[in-house]
């Protein structure tokens, strides 16, 4: 048994059983990774794989006990290295940072200025992707940390924490008329809405608040950012429902806030971290940064609450 063949486990697990993006992946050929699938399964005396033909079409009961210690074994092995780098190269590295277009525009620029000053041999790697994909990153250990305020609380492999509170703001050129009215779901059902696509910034809850209403908003387009939220509303071709963090009176004129109260709720964008996952001293310093009730010890004994016990 060797690391190559575990990795090529986990491999073929996260390319849907395609041995050809397997090879691709762990830059090998596909006759490679079958001869390493079939020494192991050799070795052990139990497929690991349930076959058609050549083709893999999921994992047996074996298989899928063994998927989760390969996970673990890998996750401790990349967990090693990290070790080892944190007291050969106390203040350098890298440090991979998931998080959606919204937070890395609006709520990480002063994080990211602060820590850079204070550890300018760190590579700092700012990932933007889907709350879905930001999972899959923490999950394979190419992140280390992620921030976002869909999917990650719902994670058992992950510890998320709360980060900051915000709401969702409506917007319309300055002479819109609904600057002129009460605002409410009702009121704002009667025109053109412009908001975040589906699993992005609070788009369910948007969505919940207009369904226990009883109304169908007439959603004419709908962005994964608030930039583009904005250019809409500013060519008049509808009112716009964005994150309150993403409109600023100086920057946004063309645009401007519907007076009124919040009709979707407080939002909670959230830091999460896979469990088990070792974190360089530079990342907590990032996280500290972010929130200052985040420090080093609490986030610690969240990730690994059998060590403080």
């Amino acid at each position: 048994m060797n690391f190559q063949q575990l990795r090529i486990i986990r491999e073929t697990v996260r390319q849907n059983f395609n041995l050809t993006e397997v090879a691709n992946a762990l830059y090998t050929s596909q006759s490679g990774v079958s001869k390493h699938i079939k020494d192991l399964e050799d070795e052990l005396g139990v497929e690991l794989f349930v076959r058609k033909g050549k083709r893999f079409l999921g994992l047996t009961d074996p298989g899928k006990e063994l998927l989760i210690i390969v996970e673990r074994m890998l996750l401790d092995a990349g967990n090693i290295k990290r070790l080892a780098e944190q007291f050969s190269l106390r203040d350098e590295g890298q440090l991979t940072i998931a998080t959606t277009h919204t937070q890395a525009r609006y709520a990480l620029p002063k994080v990211v200025t602060a820590f850079k000053k204070a550890f300018p041999k760190v590579h700092l790697v700012l990932h933007q992707a889907s709350p879905e994909e930001l999972v899959r990153l923490l999950q394979s250990g190419d992140a280390d940390i992620g921030i976002a305020t869909e999917a990650v609380a719902e994670v058992p492999e992950l510890v998320s924490f709360p980060y900051y509170g915000w709401y969702h703001s409506v917007i319309a050129p300055p002479d819109h008329p609904l600057h002129q009215q009460t605002l409410s779901l009702e009121t704002l059902a009667e025109y053109p809405i412009v908001t975040y696509h589906q699993g992005f910034t609070g788009r369910a809850q948007i969505d919940r608040a207009f369904a226990r209403a009883g109304l169908v908003p007439d959603i004419v387009m709908s962005a994964l950012d608030a930039d583009v939220i904005k250019t809409y509303v500013e060519l008049e071709l509808a009112v716009g429902i964005v994150a309150s963090m993403a409109v600023d009176p100086q920057r946004d004129q063309a645009v401007k806030v519907v007076p009124g109260e919040p009709l979707f709720g407080q939002q909670t964008t959230r830091i999460a971290i896979r469990r088990g996952h070792y974190l360089r001293s530079y990342a907590y310093r990032f996280i500290e940064l972010c929130s200052s009730a985040l420090d080093e010890s609490t986030v610690r004994s969240a990730l690994n609450p059998a060590l403080q016990d």
